[in-house]
Protein backbone atom coordinates (compact mmCIF):
# COMPACT_ATOMS: atom_id res chain seq x y z
CA UNK A 1 0.00 0.00 0.00
CA UNK A 2 2.76 2.46 0.98
CA UNK A 3 4.16 2.52 -2.93
CA UNK A 4 0.46 3.39 -3.88
CA UNK A 5 0.51 6.04 -1.34
CA UNK A 6 3.47 7.36 -2.39
CA UNK A 7 2.28 7.94 -6.03
CA UNK A 8 -0.80 9.69 -5.00
CA UNK A 9 0.56 12.06 -2.97
CA UNK A 10 3.77 12.78 -5.82
CA UNK A 11 0.30 13.41 -8.27
CA UNK A 12 -1.73 15.35 -5.68
CA UNK A 13 1.37 17.54 -4.52
CA UNK A 14 2.31 18.52 -8.33
CA UNK A 15 -1.50 19.12 -8.98
CA UNK A 16 -2.93 16.46 -10.52
CA UNK A 17 -6.26 14.27 -10.59
CA UNK A 18 -6.40 10.57 -8.75
CA UNK A 19 -8.90 7.69 -8.98
CA UNK A 20 -9.07 6.43 -5.95
CA UNK A 21 -11.39 3.69 -3.36
CA UNK A 22 -13.29 5.19 -0.44
CA UNK A 23 -15.16 4.10 2.46
CA UNK A 24 -18.04 4.59 0.14
CA UNK A 25 -17.93 4.32 -3.48
CA UNK A 26 -14.46 5.38 -6.26
CA UNK A 27 -13.40 9.45 -5.66
CA UNK A 28 -12.12 11.85 -7.80
CA UNK A 29 -9.61 13.13 -5.92
CA UNK A 30 -7.18 16.13 -5.67
CA UNK A 31 -5.42 18.68 -3.35
CA UNK A 32 -8.07 20.56 -1.76
CA UNK A 33 -5.96 23.69 -1.34
CA UNK A 34 -5.41 23.61 -5.01
CA UNK A 35 -7.68 25.82 -6.65
CA UNK A 36 -6.64 24.63 -10.30
CA UNK A 37 -6.60 21.09 -9.20
CA UNK A 38 -9.99 21.67 -7.77
CA UNK A 39 -11.30 23.21 -11.45
CA UNK A 40 -9.66 20.34 -13.08
CA UNK A 41 -11.63 18.15 -11.37
CA UNK A 42 -15.32 20.18 -11.98
CA UNK A 43 -14.21 19.90 -15.81
CA UNK A 44 -13.61 16.68 -15.78
CA UNK A 45 -16.95 15.76 -14.11
CA UNK A 46 -18.62 18.07 -16.94
CA UNK A 47 -19.95 20.27 -13.93
CA UNK A 48 -20.40 23.93 -13.41
CA UNK A 49 -18.85 24.66 -10.13
CA UNK A 50 -21.76 23.89 -8.44
CA UNK A 51 -19.60 23.51 -4.99
CA UNK A 52 -21.14 20.27 -4.33
CA UNK A 53 -17.29 18.29 -3.52
CA UNK A 54 -16.43 17.48 -0.35
CA UNK A 55 -13.38 16.57 1.49
CA UNK A 56 -11.85 13.61 2.92
CA UNK A 57 -9.96 14.44 6.19
CA UNK A 58 -7.36 12.45 8.86
CA UNK A 59 -9.32 13.06 12.08
CA UNK A 60 -11.35 16.11 13.81
CA UNK A 61 -7.56 17.82 14.61
CA UNK A 62 -7.43 17.96 10.42
CA UNK A 63 -10.98 19.32 10.56
CA UNK A 64 -10.54 22.00 12.70
CA UNK A 65 -7.74 23.41 10.77
CA UNK A 66 -9.97 23.80 7.41
CA UNK A 67 -13.29 24.67 9.31
CA UNK A 68 -13.60 27.70 12.04
CA UNK A 69 -17.22 27.64 12.91
CA UNK A 70 -17.97 23.92 13.63
CA UNK A 71 -20.33 23.49 16.60
CA UNK A 72 -19.31 20.45 19.06
CA UNK A 73 -22.54 18.92 18.10
CA UNK A 74 -21.42 18.12 14.56
CA UNK A 75 -17.99 16.11 15.99
CA UNK A 76 -20.50 14.21 17.85
CA UNK A 77 -22.53 12.90 15.45
CA UNK A 78 -19.07 12.48 13.37
CA UNK A 79 -17.85 10.02 15.98
CA UNK A 80 -20.84 8.80 17.10
CA UNK A 81 -22.20 7.94 13.03
CA UNK A 82 -22.23 3.94 12.13
CA UNK A 83 -22.11 4.86 8.53
CA UNK A 84 -19.79 6.80 6.68
CA UNK A 85 -21.26 10.63 7.11
CA UNK A 86 -20.40 13.76 5.51
CA UNK A 87 -20.76 16.86 7.47
CA UNK A 88 -21.58 20.12 6.27
CA UNK A 89 -19.53 22.46 8.87
CA UNK A 90 -19.87 26.30 8.62
CA UNK A 91 -16.62 28.45 8.66
CA UNK A 92 -14.16 26.66 5.82
CA UNK A 93 -10.93 28.31 6.04
CA UNK A 94 -7.56 27.43 3.83
CA UNK A 95 -8.62 25.39 1.58
CA UNK A 96 -9.38 26.33 -2.81
CA UNK A 97 -11.79 29.24 -3.10
CA UNK A 98 -14.07 26.95 -5.82
CA UNK A 99 -14.84 24.28 -3.05
CA UNK A 100 -16.61 26.74 -0.62
CA UNK A 101 -19.80 28.25 -1.75
CA UNK A 102 -21.40 31.50 -0.90
CA UNK A 103 -22.49 30.50 2.43
CA UNK A 104 -18.83 29.38 3.61
CA UNK A 105 -19.70 26.28 3.96
CA UNK A 106 -17.39 23.10 3.33
CA UNK A 107 -18.18 18.91 3.70
CA UNK A 108 -15.83 17.13 5.19
CA UNK A 109 -15.75 13.22 5.67
CA UNK A 110 -13.44 11.17 7.92
CA UNK A 111 -13.06 8.07 6.62
CA UNK A 112 -13.03 4.90 8.09
CA UNK A 113 -10.77 2.99 5.58
CA UNK A 114 -7.53 1.99 5.40
CA UNK A 115 -5.98 3.61 2.36
CA UNK A 116 -7.65 6.62 2.84
CA UNK A 117 -6.35 7.22 6.31
CA UNK A 118 -2.81 6.28 5.22
CA UNK A 119 -2.90 8.83 2.04
CA UNK A 120 -4.14 11.39 4.34
CA UNK A 121 -1.93 10.66 7.13
CA UNK A 122 0.97 11.09 4.15
CA UNK A 123 -0.59 14.37 2.51
CA UNK A 124 -1.25 15.75 5.24
CA UNK A 125 -3.97 18.10 4.05
CA UNK A 126 -7.61 17.24 3.06
CA UNK A 127 -8.39 15.56 -0.66
CA UNK A 128 -11.04 16.14 -2.48
CA UNK A 129 -13.61 13.67 -2.43
CA UNK A 130 -16.25 13.83 -5.77
CA UNK A 131 -18.39 10.25 -7.39
CA UNK A 132 -15.83 9.03 -10.05
CA UNK A 133 -18.85 9.57 -12.83
CA UNK A 134 -19.58 12.67 -14.96
CA UNK A 135 -22.21 14.63 -13.21
CA UNK A 136 -25.60 13.23 -13.80
CA UNK A 137 -24.79 9.94 -14.69
CA UNK A 138 -24.59 6.75 -11.84
CA UNK A 139 -22.13 6.17 -9.41
CA UNK A 140 -19.46 4.50 -9.91
CA UNK A 141 -19.57 1.83 -6.99
CA UNK A 142 -16.47 -0.19 -8.30
CA UNK A 143 -13.58 0.48 -10.59
CA UNK A 144 -15.51 -1.55 -13.26
CA UNK A 145 -17.69 0.69 -13.19
CA UNK A 146 -15.76 4.12 -14.32
CA UNK A 147 -16.00 5.12 -17.16
CA UNK A 148 -13.29 5.47 -20.16
CA UNK A 149 -13.81 9.08 -19.73
CA UNK A 150 -12.99 9.40 -16.48
CA UNK A 151 -10.32 6.67 -16.36
CA UNK A 152 -8.12 8.75 -18.91
CA UNK A 153 -8.82 12.56 -17.34
CA UNK A 154 -7.15 10.92 -14.40
CA UNK A 155 -3.31 11.64 -13.59
CA UNK A 156 -3.12 7.89 -11.78
CA UNK A 157 -5.50 5.21 -10.88
CA UNK A 158 -5.24 3.21 -7.69
CA UNK A 159 -5.18 -0.67 -7.96
CA UNK A 160 -8.54 -1.92 -6.68
CA UNK A 161 -6.76 -4.42 -4.29
CA UNK A 162 -6.87 -0.98 -1.81
CA UNK A 163 -10.73 -0.97 -2.03
CA UNK A 164 -11.53 -3.04 1.42
CA UNK A 165 -15.16 -3.14 2.03
CA UNK A 166 -16.82 0.01 0.72
CA UNK A 167 -20.86 0.56 1.40
CA UNK A 168 -20.92 0.95 -2.44
CA UNK A 169 -23.29 3.79 -1.82
CA UNK A 170 -22.94 7.30 -1.27
CA UNK A 171 -22.41 8.71 2.77
CA UNK A 172 -25.22 10.33 4.51
CA UNK A 173 -25.61 14.26 4.58
CA UNK A 174 -25.99 16.36 7.30
CA UNK A 175 -25.98 20.45 7.52
CA UNK A 176 -24.65 21.80 10.73
CA UNK A 177 -25.03 24.99 11.56
CA UNK A 178 -22.83 27.37 13.67
CA UNK A 179 -26.05 27.31 16.20
CA UNK A 180 -26.43 23.85 16.32
CA UNK A 181 -29.10 23.50 13.67
CA UNK A 182 -29.03 20.45 12.28
CA UNK A 183 -30.58 19.45 8.70
CA UNK A 184 -30.32 16.38 7.19
CA UNK A 185 -29.65 15.93 3.89
CA UNK A 186 -29.44 12.62 2.74
CA UNK A 187 -29.96 9.57 4.92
Amino acid sequence: MQKAVEQCVEVLRKGGIILYPTDTVWGIGCDATNEEAVAKVYALKRSEEKRSMLCLMRDADMVVRYVNKAPGIAFEVMELSDKPLTAILPGAVGVAQNLVPDEGTLGVRIPQHDFCQALLRKFGKPIVSTSANISGEPTAKRLKDVTEEILSGVDYVVHPRFEGKPTLKPSSIIAFGEGNEVEIIRS
